[in-house]
């Protein structure tokens, strides 16, 4: 079940990240709530994970969800840049998430 707040923790900060871009400096309101919200929820499915998971292993997998995540978030909804060496380095990183999960 731990393996599962992960993951979801992992959602939420891609969300919340997504989201900052909509808050304009956190001037918008309903954009600003769901931001604040999805942070709320994402650090408490993270504090969940990591009741069994190794903070080390749980951080970088954490991080490693958000970051690919809302790269390929911001090169699908926000046409950010979708160069060949991004997404190669996209793929180190998924593959430094799996070879984490493998070793715990």
């Amino acid at each position: 079940m731990e393996w599962i707040y992960l993951i979801l923790a992992g959602l939420l900060e891609m969300g919340w990240a997504i989201g900052l871009k909509y808050t304009e400096g956190f001037s918008r309101l309903w954009p600003s709530i769901g931001t604040i919200t999805a942070m709320i929820a994402s650090f408490y499915f993270l504090s969940q994970a990591l009741r069994t998971i190794p903070i080390g292993t749980g951080y970088a997998v954490w991080t490693g969800i958000g970051a690919v995540g809302t790269a390929l978030l911001g090169m699908v909804i926000l046409g950010e840049s979708v160069a060949p060496f991004r997404l190669v380095s996209l793929t180190l990183i998924v593959l430094g998430m799996m070879g984490l999960k493998l070793s715990t």
